[in-house]
């Protein structure tokens, strides 16, 4: 929580570090408009602050520092619609965007700040770890993840990561390779992982799901790939790949149920190959890290309610910031 409060400006600081321990805790995301209240996201709450009312000077004073004061040094983190900052902190903005050709080129007036603050919860995939192995072989299952937002798959995900890599709970270490596209999971801050994601597990952070997966492969030898939020076409052909060439994968899809996914007809071709072995669906209506149930290929179930620890969220009012985050000159 340090690196939030030294980006924020004193008086939002000041309502923060007054925030009810338990609620501090509890604290998901900041958001910040302009012309607006602060808004406070909990587990099972929404608060505004009204008390004191985000400005174009705040703002501004915020942008400078998430950006070290340098807006055009993070120029493709800024037309990506985040930065990551240290700790694994994810802040994202929103404004005018700018097209050229199709392609979003800059993001312009800046007015809103969406802060979610990362947390790290080690042992979260204690319960789900001695689902993943196949008992007759002990090798690591291709596994895929399901859940709706704020079900915990993130957190999840990454706690599986480290497990893996670094051969917990009675397990042998393994090589991951993390394809970090969002830079969700290992949080990278200036090529350093913010988060434990275990001694043998190599990151290729804020490259596309496919091409990383491929680059990966050729590369870094992995035993174990990795990688979140899946649904493209691309992104299954290059799964199918990886797992023709030895690899075992585990990923995550973002659903609300098994049936809806077996629905998808860009992920038709992993159920009909039985690409993969285990399924493990979240509750999307009780606690971030519950698990609903964990099924075998065949759609059986294996396990049913495992519960785990709380996960982070591993997410205008007309007047605007005038600040252009782009090719253009900073105005």
């Amino acid at each position: 929580m340090k690196e939030i409060l030294d980006m924020l400006p004193a008086a939002i600081e000041h309502m923060l570090l007054q925030l009810n321990p338990r609620h501090k805790d509890q604290l998901e995301e900041i958001r910040l408009r302009i012309h607006k209240p602060i808004e406070f996201v909990f587990h099972h709450k929404t608060e505004f602050n009204d008390r004191y009312i985000f400005n174009e000077q705040d703002a501004k004073e915020f942008l400078g520092k998430i950006s070290q004061h340098s807006v055009y040094r993070m120029e493709e983190e800024f037309r990506n619609g985040y930065i990551t900052i240290r700790g694994g902190h994810r802040i994202g903005i929103a404004g005018k965007v700018s097209l050229s050709n199709g392609q979003v080129q800059a993001i312009t007036h800046i007015s809103s700040f969406n802060i979610r603050v990362a947390k790290e919860h080690k042992g979260s995939a204690k319960h789900i770890m001695p689902n993943i192995y196949d008992p007759n072989t002990n090798k690591i299952c291709n596994t895929v993840i399901i859940g709706a937002p704020k079900s915990g798959k993130t957190t999840l995900l990454r706690d599986m990561v480290r497990s893996i890599s670094d051969g917990l709970y009675g397990n042998n270490g393994h090589r991951v390779s993390l394809i970090d596209e969002r830079s969700e999971i290992a949080a990278p801050f200036q090529g350093i992982p913010q988060h434990d994601v275990g001694m043998r597990t190599d990151i290729m952070a804020d490259c596309p799901k496919a091409e990383g997966m491929m680059m990966m492969i050729r590369s870094m030898s992995p035993e174990v790939l990795v990688v979140d939020e899946i649904g493209d076409d691309r992104d299954v052909r290059s799964i199918k790949e990886a797992v023709l060439a030895g690899v075992q994968v585990i990923c995550s899809i973002h659903g609300y149920s098994l049936d809806e996914i077996r629905k998808r007809p860009s992920l038709q071709p992993l159920f009909q190959d039985k690409v993969f072995e285990r399924y493990i669906l979240l509750n999307h209506q009780g606690e971030p890290g519950q698990v609903e149930g964990v099924y075998k290929k065949d759609f059986e179930i294996l396990t049913k309610s495992l519960r785990g620890n709380r996960n982070e969220v591993d997410r205008s009012y007309s007047d605007t910031v005038h600040v252009h985050v782009g090719r253009n000159r900073y105005r």
